[in-house]
């Protein structure tokens, strides 16, 4: 792989810790501002809200500037947001802090895709975007963990610190790996690149982004519960338990990678297909712990294993603005997220117990297989990245 792909994966872990590090320190925090638990987890809901703004508007705006530039000035705002985090002394500047680095989220992760898949011949292309997204990936397995360690060791200020100093090394390695000559973002202008959206294609790759990832997520938002509530596993051996969910999002993510590269299609029905078999089985046996511990390391794995599929056919389908297409999937990523959320909390608030998020998410996925399955019968939906090159254009529609 590319040196430059390194720098990206880093990037990416870095952001990666920031989302998902909270959740661990919000009992300090709340302490330390003296707020309620519920209004701490604003820190978690608005993060996730300028993530998906942040996806579609940023991008947008930096497809006036080159990409390697654009990605800089993201790492820049990345920085600045968690020094804020780091350093803010009222709980409203911390929530500014988590604003500013969550708007750089989305556009990293598109404007980052773009990059990746074209450091590499066109046949590697998703197998470089699953590199680029591994970083994530492995912010949940090793560093989610030890940061909420450090927090709790240190104070919640000092994970914050850590992040920092991760995006400044991310800084100077993307301004020394990553090639000077890349494209702009864009030459449409910026209301040109809106254009992707008259493609059906386009609009068909977010809503199998919005199904097909929510109805995971659904059912991993309310994971402690179902493990301590129905598996009777001890509160104390979650965080070791959602490490090897980890596990699984980090081989998912790779071996999804490599499957889109042969045949993208095939592979999103076939792991949605899959996901729906493991969610389904998930609920079925959750009453057994050696039967929960498999089915969990599946569901990260099944599940991030879309991500690398679904980002190469949002992408293909746009080849005139593919970053900004690979933003707004971003952005479908997190309305997914929230779907699954909704959904699954609204399971459990009617009493169907711990293990309806599963079911929910199996609903939910069977909905995204059903729209995967209708947008291979549009015109131009068998687009494979097997044909694909960095340049070829689509015929969509």
């Amino acid at each position: 792989m590319p040196a430059a792909l390194y720098a990206l994966a880093l990037g990416g872990f870095g952001i990666g810790l920031t989302e998902f590090v909270i959740m661990g320190l919000l009992p300090e925090i709340a302490a330390d501002f003296g707020v309620t638990e519920t209004v701490a987890g604003y820190l978690i809901s608005g993060y996730a809200l300028a993530a998906a703004i942040g996806a579609i508007i940023l991008t947008a705006v930096f497809s006036r500037l080159d990409r390697k530039k654009s990605l800089l000035f993201l790492m820049l705002l990345f920085i600045i947001g968690n020094l804020l985090s780091a350093t803010g002394p009222t709980y409203e500047l911390v929530m500014v802090g988590r604003i500013v680095a969550a708007l750089c989220h989305g556009a990293f992760f598109g404007i980052g895709s773009v990059v990746a898949a074209d450091l590499v011949p066109a046949n590697k292309r998703a197998g470089a975007i699953s590199f680029m997204f591994a970083g994530l990936t492995i912010a949940n397995v090793l560093g989610v963990p030890f940061g909420t360690l450090l927090g709790q060791a240190a104070g919640w200020r000092s994970t914050f610190w850590a992040i920092t100093a991760i995006g400044v090394v991310a800084f100077v390695g993307i301004l020394v790996l990553v090639p000077g000559n890349l494209a702009r973002s864009g030459n449409q202008g910026i209301f040109g690149e809106f254009n992707i959206f008259r493609s059906p294609q386009v609009w068909l790759s977010m809503f199998v982004t919005i199904l097909g990832y929510g109805g995971m997520f659904g059912a991993f938002t309310y994971i402690a519960f179902t493990l301590t509530g129905v598996s009777g596993f001890a509160a104390s051996s979650v965080p070791w338990l959602l490490v090897l969910f980890g596990v699984g999002l980090f081989v998912g993510n790779i071996l999804g990678g490599r499957a889109a590269d042969r045949h993208l299609a095939a592979t999103l029905i076939t792991v949605l297909s899959v996901l729906i078999v493991v969610l389904v089985a998930f609920a079925l046996t959750a009453g057994n712990q050696i039967a929960t511990i498999i089915a969990l390391v599946l569901m990260g794995g099944i599940g991030f294993a879309t991500v690398p599929g679904l980002q190469m056919r949002i992408m293909n389908h746009a080849a005139h603005a593919p970053t900004l297409a690979s933003g707004a999937n971003i952005a479908a990523f997190n309305v997914g997220n929230a779907l699954g959320a909704w959904v699954g909390g609204l399971t459990i608030a009617a009493g169907l117990g711990y293990t309806s998020p599963l079911w929910a998410g199996a609903g939910i996925t069977v909905a995204g297989l059903a729209v995967m399955l209708i947008a291979t019968r549009v015109r131009g939906g068998e687009y494979s990245t097997s044909r694909a090159t960095a340049s070829e254009p689509v015929s969509v529609g």
